[in-house]
């Protein structure tokens, strides 16, 4: 019996000595381990991300009327579609590849590697084949799947603000010049590796590159389009205009909060080591926690401005702290997240009244979450987490200037040449009778959809 534990006392020692004096001072993960993870990484993110175009399409269902429900579905899912053919075949170049300090290239498509070609052609999948391949760290198309579904986010901004009195084809067109030329030439400036990003500028997930670039050109539509008829009075006061369905809206919200976490956590751009795991689980509890005060610090400001909880205000306090936290989710503690989040809830609130008041017409009220929670986000960059907040002003003026001219020119084509606003009668009537033929809830209308 003592010999057992003494030989078993003699192999333990022999072990700990081995771990203390033998082995590596740390162990790290094999190069093709570590592309196998990162790919997934893009590949399982981007998912979550597209996910959130049915979280748009659920939000702005519930936040329009019956009468307008189906032609907001159908812009959703359109938009999604073309914002992803136009960045396949012109917008990821521009932004990514070749990128000059302004802009990329404006070659057509973006394909997989010649080397990953190579290897999936190949029957014998050799070392000399695989080789080349890891050496990118990650699959090229599973970046190309992970940067278009933060394309369409940008474009599903524009859909709610302007909802209910644009033209479905007119916005088409608008979508297809905003994720083929507009989103990606901004974005090259920072995450291309530009002239924003040489200067110090820092936006970690897209609080302006994607929220308020849709945001700016959001504002720019609706002041060209004009307000709903009957939203506001001659003497400036304001007649709500109530959405359809507001647990729509709420699971839409859901589910937009479901793959923020994509939309954050994959902005690590890694998961193929320790320090890159510990990283994406401090962003998405970040994130999770900036969302949660948003939503509080929202209910206790429309409480004591208008004496009553406002629950499509509450739903984008959540948004509003999402999109706050979504430039810097890597703070070091959730405090900074509560902090950040609580703030942008509470300008949402705020910017409500503010936007009425210049007349500006905001069906779902993207331009407070997105616009200003996307500007306030950026700005805490260089406030919380060690930014240089000039450079964080300069990227927002920018990027701010650029899109109000560049949006503005194609709404004013649009305008003069095809027409962005349907007619008065067809207004009244709600777009998808007139745009489409057809009703969302046929059983609640004149009864031409009754049996």
């Amino acid at each position: 019996m003592k010999f057992t534990k003494s030989l078993v006392g003699l192999s333990a020692l022999a072990v700990v000595s081995f771990l203390v004096s033998g082995a590596p001072a740390h162990a790290e993960v094999e190069s093709e381990t570590a592309f196998v993870f990162n790919t997934f990484s893009f590949l399982i993110h981007g998912a979550l991300v597209m996910w959130m175009a049915a979280g748009f399409a659920m939000l702005e269902s519930g936040l329009v009327r019956t009468k307008n429900t189906g032609t907001i579905c159908l812009k959703n899912i359109a938009l999604y579609a073309m914002a992803c053919l136009m960045y396949y075949l012109i917008g990821y170049n521009i932004m990514y590849t070749d990128v000059s300090g302004y802009f990329g290239s404006f070659t057509l498509f973006y394909n997989s590697s010649e080397a990953e070609a190579a290897l999936l052609a190949a029957t014998d999948k050799t070392a000399e084949l695989v080789q080349p391949v890891v050496e990118n760290g990650y699959a090229v198309m599973s970046d190309w799947f992970f940067q278009v579904v933060f394309v369409a986010t940008a474009a599903s901004v524009v859909s709610g603000t302007i909802a209910e009195r644009m033209k479905l084809w007119p916005f088409m067109v608008f979508t297809i010049v905003l994720t083929a030329f507009l989103y990606p030439i901004t974005g090259s400036w920072a995450w291309g590796g530009g002239w924003l990003s040489d200067m110090g500028f820092k936006d970690f997930a897209g609080s302006t590159l994607v929220h308020s670039v849709g945001g700016w050109c959001a504002l720019t539509g609706a002041v060209l389009l004009g307000p709903r008829k009957g939203k506001y009075n001659a003497d400036g006061s304001v007649n709500p205009i109530p959405g359809s369905n507001l647990p729509l809206a709420t699971l839409g919200t859901f589910i937009l909060w479901f793959g923020w976490f994509g939309f954050n956590g994959g902005s690590q751009l890694a998961l193929g080591s320790a320090a890159d795991a510990v990283a994406i689980a401090n962003v998405y509890a970040n994130t999770n926690i900036a969302a949660c005060a948003g939503i509080v610090a929202a209910m206790l400001a429309s409480q004591i401005l208008f004496k009553k909880v406002d629950l499509s205000m509450s739903l984008n306090g959540a948004l509003a702290g999402l999109v706050a936290i979504t430039a810097g989710p890597d703070v070091p503690t959730p405090l900074y997240a509560i902090i950040i989040g609580g703030v942008g809830g509470i300008l949402a609130v705020l910017a409500v009244p503010f936007f009425d008041k210049l007349k500006i017409d905001d069906v779902v009220g993207a331009l407070s979450v997105h616009l200003v929670g996307g500007i306030w986000g950026t700005l805490c960059v260089g406030i919380f987490d060690g930014g240089d907040i000039v450079a964080q002003i300069v990227g927002i003026l920018a990027i701010g200037a650029f899109m109000v001219i560049g949006s503005g020119i194609v709404w004013t084509v649009l305008k003069l040449t095809v027409g962005i606003r349907v007619t008065a009668e067809e207004e009244f009537q709600g777009q998808d009778k007139a745009e489409l033929g057809m009703e969302a809830y046929p059983e609640f209308g004149t009864g031409s959809g009754r049996l």
